[in-house]
């Protein structure tokens, strides 16, 4: 429950960010999700925004809230994007996809004036790795991207179990894109701008879950109230 509280109390801060006539990103996940209704609640009150959803959940969820939706076909650049994270660094590095939509929330984030993290506490970390990297793979040659991801992931000092995301019915999980997911558990990931480039070299790898330099700011709420993080402040004391 006190988690549940934390997340409704970064959703509503990031709310504070947001603006009548803003083109804005919506991202994907529990407190992500909290975020969306708390949109949509300003929007009947007649708050004017152009939404881009990451995921077909968040789609579906604004969609049924009445939240006017575009693409970035219609509007390649957003004013921001709130979305939650499964991990958070000092550094505002980021690990996410842990409900799939990395690829799209890549590419929404990116596309955005500004990008806010919303978390409750337990997401802080000192080190990234703890939660599964999630590295997003085409379905053609698996077994040979997954080899490859463990030896150049070694390379970078990380090494631990590489096992395929399965739906709860023992199928694959598809990706929103129809891509496979394999869930990385390094444990600790000591050097993460240097595990993203190993990743990147790999032809199967469609994207990776670590978000570096992509985050402008963080909202954590937790048992000492709600801390917003920089990332001035991050560049600062990193």
């Amino acid at each position: 429950m006190t988690f549940d509280v934390w997340k409704q109390q970064a959703a509503e801060r990031a709310l504070s960010l947001v603006e009548d006539g803003m083109t804005l990103g919506l991202g994907t996940g529990s407190t992500a999700a909290r975020f969306v209704d708390l949109v949509a609640q300003r929007v009947k009150d007649g708050l004017k925004l152009r939404c881009v959803p990451t995921s077909e959940a968040t789609r579906a969820q604004a969609e049924r809230l009445g939240i006017p939706l575009i693409t970035l076909d219609q509007q390649p650049f957003l004013d921001l994007t709130v979305d939650g994270a499964d991990e958070l660094d000092a550094d505002l590095r980021l690990i996410k996809g842990g409900g799939g939509a990395l690829l799209i929330e890549k590419i929404v984030a990116t596309a955005s004036g500004r990008m806010v993290v919303i978390a409750d506490a337990s997401k802080q970390v000192v080190t990234l790795g703890k939660f599964p990297l999630p590295v997003e793979v085409v379905r053609f040659g698996l077994g040979a991207t997954r080899n490859m991801i463990e030896v150049l992931a070694a390379d970078a000092g990380c090494r631990g179990e590489i096992k395929q995301r399965m739906q709860a019915d023992g199928r694959p999980f598809v990706t929103d894109s129809g891509n496979f997911i394999l869930d990385c558990a390094f444990g600790s990931i000591a050097e993460p701008e240097a595990l993203d480039e190993a990743l990147k070299l790999i032809p199967g790898v469609v994207e990776n879950g670590l978000f570096l330099g992509i985050a402008d700011a963080a909202i954590i709420a937790g048992p000492s109230g709600i801390v917003m993080l920089e990332r001035d402040e991050a560049e600062q004391t990193g």
